[in-house]
Order: C-alpha cells, then structure tokens, then sequence
C-alpha cells in the first residue's frame, strides 16, 4: 500500500472542535506541500470559529479579525466543516478510528471554575462564562436572564475576561452600538441599572493576570470612573522582591497604570469600576435566596517555594454590598467519552499533544490541541505554537507508521454517517 500523506492515499484527518486551536492545527498539517491531507472538523454548534466567535468582547473587533485567516482555510479543498455534530452523541471514538488515520481533539474549556465558598447557589450569582457567551450570541446562552436591575455588581477575578465582564457592564449605549454584541444584550445593558462594579483580586497588582492593554482600556470607558485605593495599589515588598530577582515589562506596565488610577481624581461619571487586591470572598449573603453582600477576608502575600508570591488570609474581614456576582476565576475542560482526562488539571491526559493514559502510554492517532491540551492559558495566539507542537508529533509519528488503520477512509463515507446520525448537520458553506 502506498504510504499515508501520498496523493494515492491521502491522510484523513479529524478535528474535534473549530476554535483557534483546531483551525491552527488545519494550518500547520496543510503547510506541507508534500503532504497530502483530507480535513474533516467536527463542532456541536452550527457555527465555527469557537472561541473567537463566542469568547472574545464586542468591543474588539480587531481580536477577532483573526477569523478571516480561519475563514481563507475552510475555503479550501481539502477542507470540509460538519456543525451541529457532537463527540459523543452523533459520532464516537469507534467511527472516528473506522474512517481516519489520525483525530485531534480540540475542545478548549466550556467550564468555569468554582469559588467554593457558601452561598455560592444564591440567585444572583453566575459564571463569566454565561454572561460572555449571553452577549455574544452563543445558542446554549440566548436565554439566560441576568438581573440588571442589581445597582452592586461583584466581579471575582483579575484577568482579561473579569474585565471585559466589567466593561460591557459600563458601556454606553453609544459604545455598545458600535460593537457587535447581540441585539437582545445591548437593549438589556442599556436599560441596566448596575452603577458600582466591584472586581476582587486575591492577590496584588504585580500578579494581576489582565494585560497592559486591557487594564488601560478600562480607564478609557466613556460613562465610568475607575478607583483604586493607594493602600492596595501600592507594591507590597513581597512583589518587589520577586519582581527584581524576576523582572517583567508588562507587570511593571500594570503595576504602573493601577498606581495612576489610585492618583487620579474621579470625574462623577454615572458609574463606578473599584479595583480591589488582597481580597478574597469567604461567604455570599443572601435574603430570601437572592444574594445581598458578598463578605470578604484581607489577605496578604508572602514568598513561597520557589520564589513564588503566595497569600494568606488575615483576621480583617468586611462585607460588600453586592446583588450581582460573577465568577471569572478560570476555565477547565470537560471530559471526553473515551478518552483519558486529568480531572484535577481539567485537561486530556496528554504529552506533547499525544493522549495518553494515566500511565503516560501514548494512544495510537490521537491528539490534544488548545485548552483542552494544555489548560485555560494565553491569548489566542498561544494556540498557534500549542496547535505547532502537536502537529509535529503527528508527523513524526505518521513517519514511523504509527497511526490508526481506518477500514473505510472515502469521505463519501463519512458523509453518510454524518447524515444518519444528525438531521441537522450543517456545512461551513451552508452557514456561509
């Protein structure tokens, strides 16, 4: 038989999953052009593009131009797009390895993180997560309601998502009519009532997880103030410490733009962003099921092993009037019938890309790209290099002849599994 990855036979790959992960992945295989390869990826939403559809803020436009690049690849002829077709409902490992000779799985993380602390059930309380994806359209979340009403909004977490929550809170129906956030969720921000928002960070300004960029950006809001006390925008010693035996320019350029919103004066805007470090919530009140106040513990920071700033909490306690909170303290992966998953890291079982057992045996044909492989972290591009790795052990091992042996390959026939498993499968130039 001809080797696999000829024009006489072709490799038949499939991709679970049309994030930037899977999309990088269809990039780097088809780089080669001595290599013949036949792409076929699977999403259980109708539409591709994952989370640069669904995840990244209306009010950047630009994070999201990247989807022109994925758009040119799924043009192409030996691509095809199968929305609407679930991993593990339509079609399952067993059909995968009968018609393809290598599968990546590259599902990102649809979970959120929990806070773990009581009261975290009360109405009131949600995941960044839903919101994010409410105001960006997503099918599983155009129902979700959210009580605007609320003028004290909690926001648990220091990273981008946190303060993208933030931001589309206190837009103006001007700014929000520039973006393209849903219809349904720019008509209920601007009849919102929210007026103070409230983001809690567990540690200090140096160990912020947002970038330069996004931090300053929220200084930029047309209809909202931003606050920071000095006392917690100061640099701790234990940061200062860290931070000269590691210097980083991006942590000093956060660290620089927290001290100059503690400085400036606020302006009397219609609404208020308070940047709160050191704080960590131990309980969310309630009245009635509802939440009311969120109560929190200071925390202060100390060098751990390895030279790491780590926190611990203090006896100083106060409470936070609050009748709106959302987590955004991390996403996870969601496991996969059949294939190994590391439930405390919230990832495939994998090395390098290659899945593996718990014992670190690798699965022959199977891969991990994005989130799912590596954890819920970097920007978008990240994938890219994540998406690299694994592709190049995809070709090592199609050069040492290790790779499933699919007894029918045709894509003929994977077509007609596909129409006798969904009724509702869509292709990428039906959704165009």
């Amino acid at each position: 038989m001809v080797n696999v990855g000829h024009s006489d036979n072709p490799l038949r790959a499939a991709i679970i999953g049309s994030g930037p992960a899977g999309f990088y992945t269809v990039n780097h295989l088809l780089r080669d052009p001595a290599l013949q390869v036949e792409i076929d990826m699977f999403d259980r939403l109708p539409a591709p593009f994952g989370l640069v559809r669904y995840g990244v803020a209306p009010d950047h436009p630009k994070d999201k131009s990247v989807a022109a690049t994925y758009d040119k690849l799924a043009r192409g002829a030996n691509y095809r797009f199968y929305g609407n077709v679930e991993y593990g409902r339509d079609i399952m490992l067993e059909d995968l390895k009968r018609h393809y000779h290598q599968v990546v799985f590259a599902t990102g993380a649809s979970d959120d993180r929990h806070l773990d602390v009581p009261g975290e059930g009360l109405l009131g309380c949600h995941s960044a997560t839903e919101f994010v994806a409410w105001y960006n359209g997503h099918p599983d979340f155009t129902n979700r309601q959210f009580d605007l009403e609320q003028e004290n909004v909690v926001v648990v977490g220091m990273g981008n998502v946190a303060l993208d929550v933030a931001r589309m809170l206190c837009r103006t129906g001007a700014e929000l009519a520039r973006t393209d956030i849903a219809d349904y969720a720019m008509e209920a921000l601007r009849r919102s009532k929210v007026r103070q928002v409230s983001l809690l960070g567990r540690r200090g300004p140096a160990q912020a997880a947002f970038t330069p960029a996004e931090i300053r950006e929220l200084g930029e809001l047309a209809g909202a103030d931003v606050r920071v006390s000095q006392q917690e925008a100061a640099l701790d010693a234990v940061s200062a410490r860290a931070l000269t035996a590691n210097p980083d320019k991006n942590t000093d350029k956060n660290i620089a733009c927290i001290e100059q919103y503690s400085r400036s004066a606020l302006t009397g805007r219609d609404r208020l962003v308070t940047l709160r470090f050191f704080v960590s919530p131990t309980q969310l009140l309630g009245h009635a099921d509802r939440l009311t106040a969120v109560r929190l513990v200071k925390n202060e920071a100390y060098l751990g092993d390895g030279g790491t700033v780590r926190v611990r909490t203090t006896r100083q306690e106060e409470t936070l009037p609050a009748g709106l909170l959302f987590r955004a303290v991390g996403y996870r992966g969601r496991a996969l019938p059949e294939i190994p998953f590391d439930e405390k890291q919230g990832t495939i079982e994998n090395q390098r890309g290659r899945v593996t057992t718990a014992a670190g045996v690798p699965l022959n044909g199977l891969y991990a790209a994005g989130w799912i492989k590596r954890g819920a972290t970097g920007v978008i591009g990240t994938n890219k290099t994540c998406a690299r790795e694994t592709v190049g052990c995809m070709l090592e091992d199609l050069a040492a002849d290790r790779h499933l042996r699919p007894d029918n390959p045709a894509p003929e026939a994977v077509e007609r599994l596909v129409n006798t498993r969904s009724q509702n499968a869509i292709s990428y130039h039906d959704w165009l």
